[in-house]
């Protein structure tokens, strides 16, 4: 090879390695960066959102803005209380706004991408009172995003379809649904008139519910909460057709009466009534106008009578274990204290599953219905120590022909039992046994 070509070899080799290394390095550099986001087509800081127009092609413009307390209202197309989070949420959705795809750098015919007429505007406007325009057009033939730029820039974007759905709402979607607006934590009162009967029920000094109207009694907690959940949870359907809500007053009027609830917090009292007509229910609320149809669970969770309020158990010591347990049956007699893990009786160290076993039927005794009367002389007498001692609670059962019935102490009502739950009591507290050495 002549000089000349070394030359020129060596030369090329020098460039291709320098071209390696210079691609490599811009291949490392590149990798060592953070990764970007996705791409922003608005990138505002949703604090300094203050008013949000969605416009839809054939319908309503619904306007969403900020008050002086930082709450979202709707003002168009009507004044209605809003749902905040869901609010919060189109305004996030917005400012955040990503695009998937560039799809053209510089479009020119729009009706292509159905932006010439856009299915939907979306016009955010700012605390400083500058404005931007979103804009989304058609689907995208792989249906999998649509359409989109933003309103002064040539360029067309995609975006994901749930963006779409995000930020594409009615004052519907956004409106409060709650019929009810009460603080379940702050509930005093709770007041229901349905089967003919009212109701009242309101909190003791350990902060449970109990029975005050028709006369006081003692209540099933956890379905009196049920019945709270249900009424909080309460919510009117926005999925209706236009034609069916105004259809709403009319069902309601024509429909049977299934119950009316006044709920009492610290902020007042607030009522709903409920009527059903074929297999819809229609509730009427004093917190939104109009009548407007409910879930069922509603519907159903007020259609009940006195007697599904009550405490059916006999014992109210719960899944915690006693202190101490006595129990006198004719002639017979028991007791049997517990002291750290050990059960106890006459000074001698007792089968804890045998007692286990006892404590287990006294915490299930319940009734199979209330009566009246019924109730004679007692024939077993059951006491109950539980809550480190703050706690006793006394049980009378008395037996009339093939029946039994029980009275707590102190206490009017009168609960029929169940004559094997009895005999399971008696065949328990005879089976404890003292514990092998």
């Amino acid at each position: 090879m002549s000089m000349r070509g070394l030359l020129l070899a060596t030369v090329a080799l020098a460039l291709l390695a320098g071209g390696v290394y210079w691609s490599e390095s811009r291949r490392k550099a590149e990798e060592a960066k953070p990764k970007d986001e996705a791409p922003k087509l608005i990138g505002v800081p949703e604090d300094q959102a203050k008013k949000v127009e969605i416009r839809k092609t054939g319908g309503d413009t619904t306007v969403l803005e900020r008050d002086a307390g930082n709450k979202w209202r709707i003002t168009a197309p009507q004044p209605l209380a809003t749902d905040q989070d869901a609010a919060s949420g189109v305004v996030s959705s917005l400012t955040g706004l990503t695009w998937q795809r560039l799809v053209d750098e510089k479009a020119g015919d729009l009706a292509r991408f159905g932006l010439n007429a856009p299915k939907v505007e979306v016009v955010l406007t700012t605390k400083d009172g500058k404005t931007r325009k979103v804009l989304v057009g058609d689907e995208t033939p792989t249906q999998g995003g649509f359409f989109s730029k933003l309103e002064g820039d040539p360029r067309v974007f995609t975006i994901a379809s749930w963006t779409k759905e995000s930020i594409d709402k009615t004052s519907k979607d956004l409106r409060d649904k709650r019929l009810l607006t009460f603080d379940s934590e702050k509930l005093t009162r709770v007041e229901l008139y349905a089967k003919g009967q009212a109701i009242e029920f309101g909190k003791n000094n350990q902060n449970e519910w109990t029975i005050l109207k028709p006369r006081p009694l003692r209540a099933d907690n956890l379905t009196i909460e049920e019945l709270v959940r249900k009424l909080k949870d309460a919510k009117m359907d926005t999925s209706v057709s236009d034609e069916d809500a105004k259809k709403a007053s009319s069902e309601f009027a024509s429909g049977t009466g299934i119950g009316t609830a006044r709920v009492t917090d610290a902020a007042g009292t607030q009522q709903i009534e409920v009527r059903k007509k074929g297999d819809n229910y229609y509730a009427r609320s004093s917190v939104v106008e109009g009548v407007h149809k409910a879930a069922n669970e509603l519907g159903e969770a007020l259609d009940k009578k006195l007697e599904d309020f009550r405490n059916k158990k006999l014992f109210d010591f719960g899944f915690s274990d006693p202190n101490k347990v006595e129990l006198r049956d004719g002639t017979k007699t028991y007791s049997f204290a517990k002291s750290g893990d050990k059960w106890t009786s006459g000074g001698k160290t007792m089968d804890s599953t045998s007692v286990q076993a006892l404590v287990d039927k006294l915490r299930d005794l319940a009734s199979i219905k209330f009566v009246e009367s019924g109730f004679t002389t007692p024939a077993i007498e059951i006491t109950v120590t539980s809550n480190d001692g703050k706690r006793v609670e006394k049980v009378l059962i008395s037996k009339s022909g093939d029946s039994w019935f029980a009275k707590r102490e102190n206490e009017p009502a009168i609960y029929e039992l169940d004559g094997k739950a009895v005999e399971e009591i008696q065949r328990a507290a005879a089976d404890v046994k003292e514990a092998k050495k």
